[in-house]
């Protein structure tokens, strides 16, 4: 298999979130997870309130019995939307989130930088 038809088969089992969609569900309650690296995050900025969670810590900090957790992984209800930059990455860790148990995760179609082209909320840049 490659990775572009694990890619398809993995988001044929989410509900992905166009960014009008993430943004309102942001605000009823789902929690936004920039998984980008620092790099990233400082060239581009970032969605205001997402939790920064690198992807290499994701499982750890979303599990609420792994021992690691933010304070918002609080049960396995959780809705989180997880988004990379341009929605590739986030799909497989939405994927690896529902693998252990977390099954209203799911991930931003694509990524930070559709929600910034749809005009939704960004914090500046810090590279300069």
């Amino acid at each position: 298999m490659t990775i572009d038809t694990h890619l398809t088969v993995v988001r044929e089992t989410l509900e992905r979130l166009d960014p009008s969609r993430a943004h309102a569900a942001a605000q009823d309650g789902a929690v936004l997870v920039d998984t980008r690296p620092a790099f990233q995050r400082d060239a581009s900025g970032t969605i205001p309130g997402a939790l920064i969670i690198e992807r290499n810590h994701l499982e750890w900090r979303c599990d609420p019995a792994s021992g690691a957790s933010v304070p918002e992984a609080t049960d396995a209800d959780v809705r989180w939307i997880v988004f990379c930059d341009e929605g590739y990455a986030s799909s497989l860790a939405a994927a690896s989130l529902r693998s252990i148990g977390l099954r209203n995760a799911t991930d931003l179609a694509g990524g930070f930088q559709a929600w910034r082209r749809a005009g939704l909320p960004v914090t500046p840049p810090s590279a300069g």
